[in-house]
This record gives structure tokens, C-alpha cells and sequence, in this order.
């Protein structure tokens, strides 16, 4: 589980910090957080924003 989370990058080092120090709650405020980041990266894209635009 450590190694695929270091494989991960940044994202993943902070998941493991996340869980070392016991701050469980947060953890779900960055999954969420990363999952807008990745619908804003896919909208400023021609090519996929009309699906994005179908989302609201």
C-alpha cells in the first residue's frame, strides 16, 4: 500500500502524512479537492468540454 502511494507523487505523500498523523477527516476533503482539479483540467480542454458541460 506505502509504495503505491509513493508512486503517486505528491498527492500520494500526502495521503501517507494524512494518515500517520491520525487526520482522517481531511482525507476525504482531498480526494474531493483533486477530483475538481481534474474536472477543471478536462473543461479547458476543447475536445472534452462538452461532456464536462453535460455534468451541470
Amino acid at each position: 500500500m506505502r509504495d503505491m502511494l509513493v508512486r503517486m507523487g505528491i498527492f500520494g505523500e500526502l495521503l501517507l502524512f494524512l494518515w500517520k498523523r491520525k487526520l482522517y477527516w481531511l482525507i476525504p476533503m482531498m480526494l474531493m479537492l483533486a477530483i475538481i482539479i481534474v474536472i477543471i483540467i478536462l473543461g479547458s480542454n476543447p475536445a472534452t468540454q462538452p461532456f464536462i458541460y453535460s455534468l451541470w
